[in-house]
């Protein structure tokens, strides 16, 4: 109920003249300094929280908490304060569309993190454009995200200009496990299949490519759902095709059990994916996974100097989710839209504008630090500037670092 009695307007009134008096300072919306006031802005985030992938999800978001309760305790933005809004998407493009709308019309939201698929990135990343609020990805691979459509035929051409992210994409991760499996694993013969998402068709796409120019042979090629779980038929395909190796674009919900069953099947070779796949959960879902390979995007985390201080902060802040793949990108993703924020508030005086989502898009653009992945930084494309990989096996129940470098086309 709302009583409207002259008692209650005069205590209103008595205690915000008290809160006057002892100097209060006001929590304001974006673009709202006055007066010396703090303002508050809000970094979204976009990845699945729940369902199969929220093991990388929530990686994410714990990531760019840590990311904003730094930058609050270091006053990194003098006269700024960050806060953290999570949606949830479940891996799913219609979701992740509904929390880019709901995103966009919160007018506290100075960026966001995520998504975690370049399937719901798609969903998403013209809704940003239209708002002119920068979006960062530390995990989309999807090539056509960044340089369009027709990047394969040499076309390269920017689709939006406030979509960014910190992980490299399919057109290096694709080939360079190619380059892996046919020159230093030796395996001149495999099996091809993927989950007909975009990032896994693309990854496959990408994979076969450069496998068949070294001279290797695809010996056969299926495309499974992302929710199927019997593999039954495939893997006896797989064992009487003389496969010595799968290749799996897609995650791993499914390409665990994939590489189970295939085991079980007979066929006694490793299967391989991309960073999709290079998950504890998968290592879970499949006691047979030793041997098996995945790439992910840069250097080994816990073998990164930059990174050290971000594994010791992590495992002190108690989150009780593990960081996963892509913590350290999640990080990083953040930190470069606060760094952004920075950048905006520098060049008006001290004060964040009215409207600050074009002026920061624009910072982002031109941002260069030492993150925890090493240097972050964006091309004309807003793709990283770091095009680093490493190639994972399953040893002894954990993914162990087999190679590291830089794709060489």
């Amino acid at each position: 109920m709302r009583h409207r009695s002259a008692l209650v307007v005069s205590i209103a009134v008595i205690g915000a003249l008290s809160l006057s008096a002892c100097g209060s300072r006001d929590e304001k919306k974006a673009g709202d300094t006055a007066g010396g006031a703090s303002t508050t802005v809000t970094i979204g985030v976009d990845a699945p929280l729940t369902g199969d992938l929220s093991a990388l999800g929530l990686g994410i978001k714990n990531s760019v908490d840590l990311a904003i309760k730094q930058a609050n305790e270091k006053n990194e933005v003098p006269g700024v304060k960050f806060q953290i809004k999570a949606l949830d998407d479940t891996a799913k493009p219609a979701p992740g569309q509904q929390n880019a709308t709901q995103l966009v019309a919160d007018n506290s939201v100075i960026g966001v993190v995520g998504p975690l698929n370049s399937s719901v990135a798609q969903s998403m990343q013209q809704i940003f454009n239209d708002a002119n609020l920068v979006e960062i990805s530390p995990a989309n691979t999807g090539v056509a995200l960044t340089q369009g459509e027709k990047w394969a035929t040499g076309t390269k051409a920017r689709p939006f200009k406030s979509y960014f992210r910190t992980a490299t994409t399919d057109a290096v991760q694709g080939p360079f496990a190619a380059q892996y499996l046919f020159k230093d694993a030796k395996k001149t013969k495999v099996f091809l299949i993927d989950d007909q998402k975009t990032y896994g068709a693309g990854l496959a796409a990408t994979f076969k490519g450069e496998y068949t120019k070294l001279g290797g042979t695809i010996v056969g090629e299926e495309h499974v759902n992302p929710d199927d779980r019997d593999f039954s038929a495939i893997a006896t395909k797989v064992k009487a095709s003389g496969a010595e190796a799968v290749y799996y674009g897609g995650e791993y919900p499914a390409a665990g059990p994939l590489s189970l069953q295939l085991k079980d099947a007979g066929a006694n070779i490793p299967l391989m994916g991309g960073d999709g796949i290079q998950s504890g959960d998968f290592i879970k879902l499949n006691p047979k996974s030793q041997g098996d390979l995945a790439t992910a995007v840069g250097l080994p985390v816990e073998q990164l100097p930059t990174a050290a201080k971000f594994i010791a902060d992590y495992a002190a802040a108690g989150y009780k989710d593990k960081y996963e793949t892509y913590g350290g990108y999640s990080y990083d993703s953040a930190w470069a839209i606060i760094q952004g924020v920075k950048a905006v508030v520098a060049a008006n005086g001290g004060k964040l504008p009215e409207k600050p989502r074009e002026k920061v898009v624009e910072a982002v653009q031109k941002i260069s630090f030492d993150g925890v992945t090493g240097k972050v930084s964006f091309d004309e494309f807003g793709d990283t500037t770091n095009k680093q990989l490493t190639v994972y096996a399953v040893k002894d129940g954990a993914w162990a670092v087999e190679k590291s470098g830089t794709f060489a086309g």
